[in-house]
């Protein structure tokens, strides 16, 4: 028997204790290592599933090009097995890469090889219409060198792409065809975002607010209604909150004008508010004229002199006015209830304002037949106390009856006193002394007297058939002195009716008589034709003439002798005058000193009387118009002085004051200067002639760039109306006597607005009996152009 030792005991015991503490160690960690195992194959076997769940199947592709993948991989290329290599994608018997799909894929590779950037891309499969979707990046480090190339199987996506796409296509050709007819439509239309602020605008709403463009428009947020601002408007936020249509009519300026619209705003829901605007102007316009008219119309019912009732389609009384009420005696109070049309009948039976009939019950229902009438009714009542009513029965478009009463009672009595009347007209058109035929617009002979029928011998049958004008030129002509003119009658008819023109004249016929005729346009449109017989006063007439005639011929001879003894007697008078002066001169010795006077008063009488011969030469001459006068150019204010320092010797004899007044420049006139001095002379002459002694005369003028006149005042006795009605008569006269009691030959102003007159002036008189006269002259500067020098 071994015998161990203690010592080696104890190495051994600690050797079996190390061993034993070794071994389970290794047992524990054993079993750890077991659980890790298990743990990481159940994560294996967990990413294995996910891995083969997944929609795509990986490729490793080696730096050499050879490939590494699971079946799965080859049935996603639709080939048997797993290609070995990159080249070998595109080079299968059925199914792989399209050949430019292959290419294309290897330079994807090639990138990411010199680049590292991942990479995209769709491939298609040769002979299929299948798409795989490549994903390519370089590989995780634990896979080794390589690149991780992922496909999926697009197909499906992509048949849904292309539906999407084409319904995105149509979409949008639609989205196309909506904007473009939002574009080109005419009036305003918007689209607002969730904001309600501008989004979208038309041309139409562009050109509304008067933009630049729809750009500018929406980014400066320009609102179509005034007022708004930049707020969105209160109509779209109605409709985005309610999520229901809103619609306003505002006033709206468009292109400078105000319009009436109506804005709709639509909701879009979360996309925001659709709207458009409408021009209501017109119909706002006619909706107003609609109802102006339909208050004008029941004003203008109100006004007639015609009762009128209005009923509704359910036969209710909805209007009246006032002469119904009269018409009918129906107190407006029970006419308020809008009583119903049976009613109405009832109570105008019990006022006695409807026609006596048996059978009341079914005369009212035949009146209610009125609503279905398909036109206008007419009727006419005898009412009790010999009343006449006309009824018009108008049905209305909306089944509503509308009801006219004329009270007729008058017009027919009217009618039945026209009818007297006309009666009573034709008994006094027959017997007028003139013939009288009244045409028609169209030429016919519509009413005659006898005496027109007479005269032109026409017969009862042509008149019973109211016969043309132009029938009856015919049938008179042979009646007329001259037969051509009996056209004149069918002009005279058509001038009175067509051209509403009078025409009168005288007709000879050729009986001898003779007619006046007038031709009048009446009112209605007709034409009077009237003839009156001026046989006799046609003789009495010519026996006038003739006597005319003779007068004046004897005025001309004695004009014409007035003349020759004008000149034959100065030629005694210049002998007279002649021999005086010799007498005065001493030529036949010295006379005794009341031979000298007696010699002075022969010398005046001569210068007196030879100018009262001038005169009446002048006055007859001009009378014939063959007065002589010269044209030259005549200083105003000389002349009048010249004609005042003349007249001063008979005005201090008298004696009387003679005042003149002046301006400093009255300048030139044009005319014959020894004509202008006459008129001068005889206007003082005048005046100092017929004012007292201790009167006065005054003389002024005044003259603009046109014309000069002169006033000769006095403060003598005045004229009445008549005498200066015969002041300025042509003939010499006897004038009356002076305020010295001599009497002078009133020629004087005659022959002075005969020469006033040749120089294209005037003259006028204003006088009253003690107030004095005065007389105004008023000449032009220039002579007209028809006055002969």
């Amino acid at each position: 028997m071994i015998e161990i030792d203690a010592t080696a005991t104890a190495i051994l015991s600690a050797l079996l204790a190390l061993w034993l503490a070794s071994a389970v160690a290794a047992i524990f960690i054993g079993l750890r290592r077991d659980v890790v195992a298990r743990s990481h194959a159940a994560e294996i076997e967990r990413l294995t599933a996910l891995l083969a769940a997944t929609p795509g199947a990986p490729m490793l592709v080696a730096p050499d090009g050879r490939i590494h993948a699971e079946d799965r991989f080859a049935a996603i290329l639709g080939v048997r097995e797993v290609p070995a290599s990159l080249d070998a994608l595109s080079n299968m018997e059925t199914g792989g890469l399209a050949a430019a799909d292959a290419e294309a894929l290897r330079a994807e590779i090639e990138g990411i090889r010199s680049t590292g950037r991942p990479f995209i891309r769709a491939l298609h499969l040769a002979g299929t219409h299948r798409v795989l979707m490549a994903e390519g990046r370089i590989a995780p480090r634990a896979l080794g060198e390589g690149l991780l190339i992922w496909l999926f199987d697009q197909s499906e996506a992509m048949g849904e792409i292309r539906l999407l796409s084409d319904e995105a296509e149509r979409i949008s050709e639609a989205l196309d065809s909506c904007l473009a007819l939002i574009e080109a439509a005419p009036f305003p239309m918007w689209h607002r975002g969730p904001d309600l602020r501008l989004a979208l605008v038309n041309s139409a709403y562009v050109n509304a607010v008067e933009g630049v463009s729809a750009e500018q428009v929406v980014t400066r947020g320009i609102e179509l209604i005034d007022g708004s601002g930049d707020a969105p408007s209160p109509s779209a936020a109605r409709a985005y909150e309610s999520g229901r249509v809103s619609t306003q009519i505002v006033p709206v300026t468009l292109g400078g004008q105000r319009k009436m619209m109506r804005i709709v705003d639509v909701p879009m829901g979360a996309h925001g508010v659709a709207g458009y605007a409408v021009d209501v102007q017109e119909l706002e316009a006619i909706r107003a004229e609609l109802g102006s008219f339909q208050s004008a119309q029941r004003d203008l019912f109100d006004h007639l002199s015609a009762g009128v009732a209005q009923f509704t389609a359910d036969r209710s009384l909805v209007f009246y006015n006032q002469n119904f009420l009269r018409l009918f005696s129906i107190r407006p109070e029970w006419l308020r209830d809008a009583p119903e049309f049976d009613r109405v009948l009832e109570r105008m039976r019990d006022a006695q304002s409807l026609p006596e009939v048996r059978d009341f019950p079914g005369w009212k229902n035949d009146r209610r037949a009125w609503f279905n009438a398909v036109s206008a009714i007419e009727e006419n009542w005898t009412l009790p106390a010999g009343r006449h009513v006309r009824v018009v029965a108008q049905p209305l478009p909306n089944g509503g009856l509308l009801l006219l009463f004329e009270d007729r009672t008058e017009q027919i009595q009217l009618t039945s006193a026209r009818d007297t009347l006309l009666r009573v007209r034709a008994a006094t058109f027959d017997n007028l002394f003139e013939a009288i035929g009244v045409f028609a617009a169209d030429g016919r002979l519509t009413l005659w007297n006898n005496r027109f029928a007479e005269m032109w011998a026409l017969e009862e049958a042509d008149l019973a058939q109211n016969m043309r004008v132009d029938a009856m030129v015919d049938k008179v002509a042979a009646r007329l002195l001259d037969p051509s003119r009996a056209q004149k009658i069918r002009d005279l008819v058509r001038i009175a009716t067509v051209d509403r023109q009078r025409e009168r004249g005288r007709l000879s016929l050729a009986d001898g008589r003779h007619f006046d005729f007038a031709v009048v346009p009446l009112p209605d449109g007709n034409a009077l034709f009237t003839l009156l017989d001026i046989t006799a006063s046609r003789g009495i007439e010519e026996a006038l003439r003739e006597r005319a005639d003779a007068l004046e011929e004897a005025d001309r001879l004695k004009t014409a002798f007035v003349a020759n003894m004008s000149y034959e007697l100065r030629v005694p008078l210049t002998s007279i005058q002649g021999f005086t002066e010799m007498l005065a001169g001493g030529y036949a010795g010295e006379l005794p000193e009341s031979a000298g006077e007696y010699v002075e008063a022969v010398l005046a009488s001569v210068a007196r009387l030879a100018s009262l011969i001038e005169d009446v030469l002048d006055l007859t001459q001009g009378a014939a118009g063959q007065l002589p006068l010269t044209a030259e150019l005549v200083d105003v204010e000389q002349l009048l002085r010249d004609a005042v320092e003349a007249a001063g010797p008979a005005a201090m004899d008298r004696p009387i004051t003679l005042q003149v007044e002046l301006p400093t420049q009255l300048g030139t006139i044009r005319g014959d200067e020894r004509r202008l001095r006459q008129i001068l002379d005889h206007l003082l002459e005048n005046a100092i002639l017929y004012t007292p002694p201790g009167g006065k005369v005054r003389l002024t003028a005044e003259g603009d760039e046109d014309w000069v006149s002169w006033r000769v005042a006095d403060t003598g006795r005045g004229m009445d109306s008549d005498q200066q009605a015969r002041i300025f008569d042509a003939y010499p006269r006897i004038d009356g006597t002076a305020e010295d009691g001599s009497r002078s030959i009133g020629i004087g102003l005659p022959l002075t607005r005969q020469l006033v007159e040749a120089h294209g002036g005037s003259i006028t008189l204003d006088s009253e009996p003690g107030e004095g006269t005065v007389v105004i002259i008023r000449l032009p500067r220039t002579v007209p152009e028809d006055t002969s020098f």
